[in-house]
Order: C-alpha cells, then structure tokens, then sequence
C-alpha cells in the first residue's frame, strides 16, 4: 500500500471515530461533543482537499449508474456536513461561546437532523469505497488469495450485522431523527458499549447494502457489455461472410 491511501484510510477511519463520538452527545457532554465536532471538521476539510480531483472530473468522461450514484453521494455528504458545520458556530457553548444567540431551537434541530443524514451518507460514501478498502486491508495483511470458507464466514458476518442494524434503527427511531422536527430533541440514555454497536451495526446496513447494489449494478453492466460484444463480433462475421460470398 502506497503512502497516500495509508493516510487516506487513516483519515477516513478518524472521521468515522469522531463522527460516532460527536453523535454520542448525551453520553460525552457538550464539550467533548464540540471538540470531536472541530476535530471532525478540520479532517473533513483535509479529506476534500486530498481528493480535490475528484471535484475537477464530475462532468468528465462517462457518466453510469455508479459513477452517478457516487456524484450524488458525495455532493449530499458534502452538503450535509457544511450545513452541519455552519449551523454549529452559532450554538456553540464551549468552544465558541462568545455569539449572542437568544433562540438557538430551530438551529439546534437543523444541526441534530443534518448530523444524522450526514451519519447516513458517511456510511453509503463508505460502501462504495469498500472494495477499495478491503483490497488495501488485504495487501497490508499479506492476504492475496481468495477462501470460499471466510467469504462465507464474513457474509453471514454482514448480514447478522444488518439484521441487528435494522432493530438498532427502530429502536432508536432514525427515520423520526432524519425526518421529523423535535423541539425537544432526542434524549439517549444507554452505555457507551451499546450506543457503539448499536450505530456501527446501523452504519453496516447502509454499507453492505450499497457495496452489494454496486456489485450487481457491476455485473449487469458487465452481461450487457457482453451481450453487446457478442452482437457485434456476429455482425462482423456475417459482413465477412457476405463480402466473402460477393468476391
């Protein structure tokens, strides 16, 4: 593994941290909470900046159902976490405790509700980079061959994970927390250890679903390039055949 996507995987793994601990208000505390909010938006700025490129080729080249998914992914995360950081400043009580601010409600609400899409498409953004990962954790371990019996043992792994990811989400209630308005916010009073598993196994639905939707989106665009190839490799051999007969 070269040296940038080492600092790349590190800085998408501190991000993860960060946004978990930030997410954990009613367990760490306001300060803590701001500290991890700063932390996290100094790394998202670095991120951006290190993949700055990207940016440059959204309208470039080919535009299929991946690359388009990933546009729109990228561009709402981005979206989401600058609101989230603006809408930070203002409500400050630690860090930036020196704004007048009389009604912070509605800018609370907004910060808690585009925290919490912004936890969404972190997981989504992770997904589609899985591949990657996996293929980077694979050289730093010396794991280069493929074993059905751990492919087995690591998708039945996923979906235990999804499975408990999905009563996770009911439980606390995400679609309310994404969609709803609640002027007195949302209190959460389990361990640290259960918070941690419960928002890893909700970050794992939306990973492993969209890591899976992508390798079926990849597969049917592969049986129609295919079945694209095929047509013309007949075409072909029919106008060879017709000019063969006509000489």
């Amino acid at each position: 593994m070269n040296r940038n996507m080492l600092i790349r995987l590190v800085i998408d793994l501190s991000m993860t941290v960060l946004m978990l601990v930030a997410m954990a208000y009613q367990i760490t505390g306001n300060a803590m909470h701001e500290l991890a909010g700063v932390l996290l938006c100094l790394l998202f700025i670095t991120h951006n900046i290190l993949n700055r490129r990207w940016y440059k080729t959204i309208f470039k080249g080919k535009h299929n159902v991946r690359r388009i998914l990933s546009i729109v992914v990228n561009l709402l995360f981005l979206i989401s976490m600058a609101v989230v950081i603006i809408s930070s400043v203002p409500i400050s009580r630690d860090i930036i405790p020196f704004i007048p601010l009389n009604n912070d409600t509605v800018l609370l609400q907004i910060h808690v509700m585009t925290s919490y899409w912004g936890f969404i498409f972190m997981a989504v953004h992770i997904g589609m980079s899985w591949a990657t990962i996996i293929n980077s954790v694979r050289k730093m371990t010396g794991i280069t061959g493929t074993n059905r019996i751990r492919t087995i043992a690591f998708r039945v792994i996923a979906v235990l994970i999804v499975v408990y990811g999905v009563q996770a989400s009911f439980e606390r209630e995400m679609l309310n927390k994404l969609t709803i308005y609640n002027p007195f916010g949302w209190e959460s009073y389990d361990s640290s250890m259960k918070f941690l598993l419960d928002h890893l196994a909700i970050m794992g639905i939306y990973i492993s679903g969209t890591h899976y939707v992508l390798k079926f989106v990849q597969k049917q665009d592969k049986t129609r390039l295919d079945k694209t190839g095929f047509k013309e490799r007949n075409i072909e051999k029919n106008e060879n055949l017709q000019n063969k007969e006509v000489h």
